[in-house]
């Protein structure tokens, strides 16, 4: 069992460089099972997740040797079809590996996807949309999808939701197809665009066109690449809302900005502030007092659901009430109860909602009587040192925000879900003045 013990109340300061993209580089791992040749990825941040999908390509025979935040990935050829269960379920993105198996060897054992517990993150459109690409799909009882196809057609396919990993996995499928992909209402985050990057650079023919359509022209091979990965934004996001709240004097390296647009209008909105140095580092920091806000979470290039937990510590700072509307997934606000303990007053709510089968990105059947979609925060509100639990990735970061601003000393227990996503997260924001301590028992 792995824990933080964390002394509030430390302003922080100094430098700190933000990671590569934990949401690009697990997909372009998966990529590069796509051909026989090399690939070489640079700016993998070391993070669990991207150690769990390293052990499962060595596990079907693929090489890959990893030296700092590089790696290089070689499979020749996949020995097994199969995923292992035990290493697949601690992670969503395992499910792409669909597109690889069935291109290299016809066949495809993949379990469940894992991942955060966020919300039901179901797999129909995934499945929907690989069965119009020619491949039989089987979901049996002991938790395995068994694919098989002869060959991946081009198919035209609509996602009735936004999906994130859905696109990836029709993208990652149809750039060895036969023929033409044409998918419309596709996720438009800039990782998705990542990876097309990487697939065009390993000679693919994907292109982006207006109103979430990408098109597709299926080649007959992939070959060997080398692609560095951009800056994580959640991560950036994370590190800047901690500038904020512990005294604003933190400075990030290798932020994008461009990815951040709606953060940063919501951020000015409440009183922030970004300035930019010489070197081209970025500081977030409060000008005077926190501003409430009234906050919804939307697709790309909306505010996204992944910052919400961590606004709402720098909300229980604001001067009034602020609330947070969440859209994309029905189970977000597991944190909500670990902040109460700290003294934090949230109430959870559903506001009234017009339509809304097309206003929430989740599917209402997923729903019981009790799911509350948002939150109202009362501020400005001190918060008291506690035990703390981590349920998911974000919510864990959230968490230690909360414990670098409370009172005394805070015990949170499940770093093990930080680690899925942030590199060395307690020795960074140690070097920057945080009193924080891990402890393995």
């Amino acid at each position: 069992m792995k824990k933080y013990i964390i002394r509030g109340g430390n302003k922080l300061s100094g430098e700190i460089t933000i990671s590569g993209a934990k949401n690009v580089a697990l997909k372009a791992i998966v990529a590069s099972c796509l051909t026989n040749e090399e690939v070489i990825l640079e700016n993998v941040p070391r993070i669990s997740d991207v150690h769990y999908m390293i052990e499962m390509v060595r596990g079907f025979g693929g090489q890959v040797i990893q030296d700092g935040n590089t790696l290089r990935i070689t499979v020749k050829s996949i020995a097994n079809y199969r995923l292992p269960l035990e290493t697949a379920v601690k992670m969503r993105a395992s499910s792409l590996f669909f597109a690889p198996f069935i291109v290299r060897c016809k066949k495809a054992e993949i379990p469940n996807p894992g991942g955060d517990r966020i919300g039901a993150r179901r797999i129909d459109m995934h499945i929907e949309g690989l069965t119009k690409m020619g491949v039989s799909i089987v979901n049996r009882e002991d938790g395995y999808f068994y694919a098989s196809a002869n060959s991946l057609k081009g198919a035209n396919y609509t996602f009735h939701k936004n999906t994130h990993t859905g696109t990836e996995q029709m993208i990652l499928a149809a750039v060895l197809a036969e023929g033409s992909t044409v998918l419309e209402n596709c996720a438009d985050e800039p990782e998705i665009n990542e990876l097309i990057e990487l697939l065009n650079l390993m000679g693919a023919d994907v292109k982006r066109e207006e109103n979430r359509r990408i098109l597709i022209c299926g080649v007959e091979k992939l070959s060997g690449a080398r692609y560095k990965i951009k800056s994580d934004r959640n991560e950036a996001v994370t590190f800047a809302i901690a500038s904020a709240l512990t005294g604003g004097n933190v400075w990030l390296k290798e932020v994008n900005l461009e990815f951040m647009g709606a953060f940063v209008k919501e951020f000015e909105k409440a009183g922030g502030k970004v300035e930019k140095n010489e070197s081209g580092s970025l500081r977030f920091y409060i000008q005077d007092k926190v501003s409430p806000t009234e906050i919804v979470t939307k697709i790309y290039p909306g505010f996204m659901t992944d910052w919400q937990g961590p606004w709402c510590v720098l909300m229980t700072q604001a001067d009034g009430e602020s609330k947070i509307h969440e859209t994309i997934y029905e189970d977000r606000f597991q944190y909500v109860h670990e902040l109460k303990k700290m003294g934090a007053e949230i109430e959870l709510f559903n506001p009234p909602v017009d339509n809304p089968e097309d206003f929430y990105n989740f599917n209402s059947d997923d729903c019981t009587k009790d799911t509350r979609h948002a939150i109202r925060i009362k501020g400005k509100t001190d918060l008291n040192n506690a035990v703390l639990s981590m349920m998911d990735l974000r919510a864990g970061a959230t968490l230690v925000l909360a414990a670098l601003i409370a009172r005394g000393e805070t015990i949170i227990y499940g770093v093990e879900q930080i680690e899925r996503g942030y590199e060395d997260f307690d020795k960074r924001l140690k070097k920057l003045g945080a009193d924080i301590e891990y402890i393995e028992e």
